[in-house]
């Protein structure tokens, strides 16, 4: 007892309460054979709360039961089933609508959320939803208007009956073939195809639209870095504080750019980047200003200054390695200048004779330790020359053997050869011969 519902969201596949709501199973399966479900629209959606549809007109207000076929008008709508009590615990539950006096149509509901236990006693459960939950979550993550209307165009487009274990009613009439979709529902519609893409650019200006896409690029690259471990964070900023310095002269030092620099404001510290091993200037270096305004303005005045024969270019630092970067202080609370590093000196290597003894050296052996050696050293031995002497023994039974058939071959062939010299020197061979 299931009937397979295909959305245009995805498919559904909804079991039925056969037994415990006979009526309104029977008025299910009835109006989905009767294709009267399909392309209905899912006119109201309520976030982790309810997704509600069966009404052909979308309004709301409409739809009837398939016992309007069976008795007429007074057959439009029929009474709720309350016994056995069935609770709305879980996401996917199916209840038909209660139009206010505790009567059901056609329009249907489903839980979109879990413990909706003020829906039990005003509406009718009549089955679950046992496969498509991912189609629900797709439903329930939908954008509405203030009267819970989607955006998008979501509809029923076919119902299929699985199991119908109900006997036909010859006064409920059969569609030859679905129902093809209106004028109305293809142009005549204020909502979003689900194959119509959004346009997020409209009503905006030429300007608007680069600089949205200049900072989704940036969050890009942003995101790039923190993947390859160059940014701990995508969202982290370099400081507003920092000025670059590059194009510097090797003579130039710390305290001479800082003079020059200090007329635009207090700066925090100063420092040119050097070479680890040699000391030698890199010849750029990062400026901290005590706040972002006198930045600003050593970056608007000192751009292409000359400072030691040397024309320098400055921007705003786009480095954040400051602000992980330890910086000690003196006793005055001010920042330390980092000191210049000599090259570390050649180290002298030890003579082998002047090393100390390595604590793997092989020791000698215990008196003990050499008892045991020999002996196991005589016993294998013994045990070689002990296996050499049965195969010597029978390698030699093998020979003597091999001899002895020798010389009976050799005693046969010599009587052989002396009873043929007897038989040539008899008289009667000698006759025969004349």
């Amino acid at each position: 007892m299931a009937v397979l519902m295909e959305t245009t969201l995805g498919d559904l596949i909804i079991d039925l309460f056969v037994k415990e709501r006979p009526r309104c199973s029977l008025n299910f399966i009835k109006l989905c054979k009767k294709k009267y479900y399909n392309l209905n629209q899912f006119h109201s959606i309520e976030k982790n709360y309810v997704a509600q549809t069966g009404d052909p007109t979308g309004t709301g207000k409409g739809g009837e039961s398939v016992y309007s076929d069976m008795y007429g008008e007074q057959g439009r709508y029929f009474e709720r089933e309350d016994l056995p009590k069935m609770r709305h615990t879980r996401m996917g539950i199916v209840s038909f609508v209660n139009n206010g006096d505790n009567m059901l149509g056609s329009q249907f509901f489903i839980t979109l959320g879990e413990n909706l236990d003020y829906l039990d006693d005003q509406h009718t459960i009549f089955g679950q939803v046992t496969e498509g939950i991912e189609t629900l979550e797709k439903l329930n993550e939908q954008l509405t208007d203030t009267n819970n209307k989607p955006f998008r165009d979501i509809r029923i487009s076919h119902t299929i009956i699985l199991d119908d274990p109900f006997e036909e009613d010859t006064r409920i009439s059969y569609p030859p073939r679905s129902p093809s979709p209106t004028y109305e529902m293809l142009v005549k519609t204020d909502q979003i195809a689900l194959d119509e893409k959004e346009d997020e650019d409209e009503g905006k200006t030429a300007e608007e639209i680069a600089e949205e896409l200049q900072q989704r690029e940036m969050a890009e690259q942003a995101q790039i870095l923190e993947m390859v471990g160059d940014l701990r964070d995508a969202d982290e900023v370099p400081p507003e504080n920092v000025l670059f310095v590059c194009k510097l002269n090797p003579v130039t030092t710390d305290e001479d750019l800082e003079i020059i620099f200090s007329r635009f404001g207090k700066i925090n510290n100063c420092e040119i980047v050097r070479d680890r091993r040699s000391g030698d200037s890199l010849q750029y270096a990062f400026i901290e200003f005590d706040n972002a305004q006198s930045c600003e303005q050593a970056y608007s005045k000192m751009d292409n200054v000359l400072i030691d024969d040397r024309r320098i270019h400055v921007d705003f630092s786009q480095s954040v390695s400051q602000n992980y970067k330890y910086k000690p202080k003196s006793q005055n609370g001010e920042p330390q200048k980092r000191r210049q590093q000599s090259p570390p000196r050649r180290q002298e290597v030890k003579r082998s004779h002047e090393r100390s003894p390595s604590p793997r050296r092989r020791r000698s052996p215990s008196p003990k330790r050499d008892r045991r050696y020999y002996e196991r050293r005589d016993s294998d031995r013994r045990r070689r020359s002990s296996t050499n002497d049965r195969d010597g023994n029978r390698n030699r039974g093998h020979q003597d053997s091999h001899r002895e058939r020798d010389r009976r071959d050799n005693v046969r062939n010599s009587d052989r050869d002396r009873d043929r010299r007897h038989h040539d020197r008899s008289p009667h061979r000698r006759r025969d011969r004349r």
